[in-house]
């Protein structure tokens, strides 16, 4: 089964298959991959996991906050998909090069989301992506990963995983282009370009939220009627020249996070 169909809805290497690792910095700083010259990449030892940056996996509601020029009532709703809100996805991706492509696609969305820092969304998120053999063996390693508490507190979360009140996490991945470098009727090789929201939005945030670039190459076999992720390797870029434009303000962006859902199917 997809993703798109299963869910309202990876420097340095490690381990075997040669799969590629990110993670925010030590000072707390802006996540991996961010543009300050004295970003560092930190390595777990032995982990082999998949951790790049995120779409939002899980909505967010905000029913329960007014927006700026209207209560309740007048604050859009997010979606999960469509503003209708009907599944595009029915069953697995198309058995050719460009299902393989859209697999692909939709597979950096889910595991660059913040539904990977929620135990019960990781799991079914690593199941969904992963080759059956693949995802046994990365289950452990992932949820050690993401419990780390030195990790979690780097990035501004506390030791489940939550913001702190007031405070919104964001991580989403948007994917703006795919590539298929190799492909055959069993096995693909995928490159997807696409840029990143990492952070925390509010207020009172020291790890605001921040754009990022990245190439990640996914090896995907057809496995059980559909395309799944073996093994993946990330690289910085292309990444383009920015334009001179005032950044947000926190309010803006919390609200926007919240107002504007994620997509769950690309391509």
């Amino acid at each position: 089964m997809s993703l798109g169909d299963d869910h309202h809805s990876s420097g340095d290497y490690g381990g075997a298959g040669q799969t590629r690792l990110r993670l925010p910095e030590e000072d707390g700083g802006p996540r991996r991959g961010g543009r300050s010259s004295s970003r560092s990449l930190v390595t777990v030892v032995g982990v082999v996991v998949l951790l790049i940056a995120a779409i939002a996996f899980a909505n967010r509601g905000g029913d329960d906050s007014a927006s700026a020029e209207g209560g309740d009532g007048d604050k859009p709703k997010t979606s999960a998909t469509a503003p209708s809100g009907t599944r595009p996805v029915q069953s697995g991706f198309a058995h050719d090069e460009q299902g393989a492509q859209s697999a692909a696609a939709n597979y950096a969305v889910a595991l660059g989301s913040d539904g990977m820092f929620d135990k019960a969304e990781r799991h079914k998120i690593v199941n969904t992506v992963y080759a059956p053999d693949v995802a046994a063996a990365r289950q452990a390693d992932l949820d050690g990963a993401y419990s780390s508490q030195k990790f979690l507190a780097n990035i501004g979360l506390d030791k489940n995983g939550k913001a702190p009140a007031g405070q919104t996490f964001v991580s989403r991945v948007i994917p703006v282009g795919t590539k298929a470098t190799a492909s055959s009727a069993e096995r693909a090789t995928v490159e997807v370009w696409y840029t990143s929201l990492f952070g925390l939005s509010g207020g009172s945030s020291t790890n605001p939220v921040t754009e990022s670039w990245y190439t990640t190459t996914y090896q995907l076999t057809w496995t059980n009627g559909d395309w799944k992720v073996t093994d993946f390797e990330q690289k910085d870029g292309p990444v383009p020249v920015g334009r001179d434009q005032r950044a947000s303000t926190a309010d803006d962006m919390t609200k926007a996070v919240e107002e504007y859902g994620g997509f769950t199917y690309a391509r």
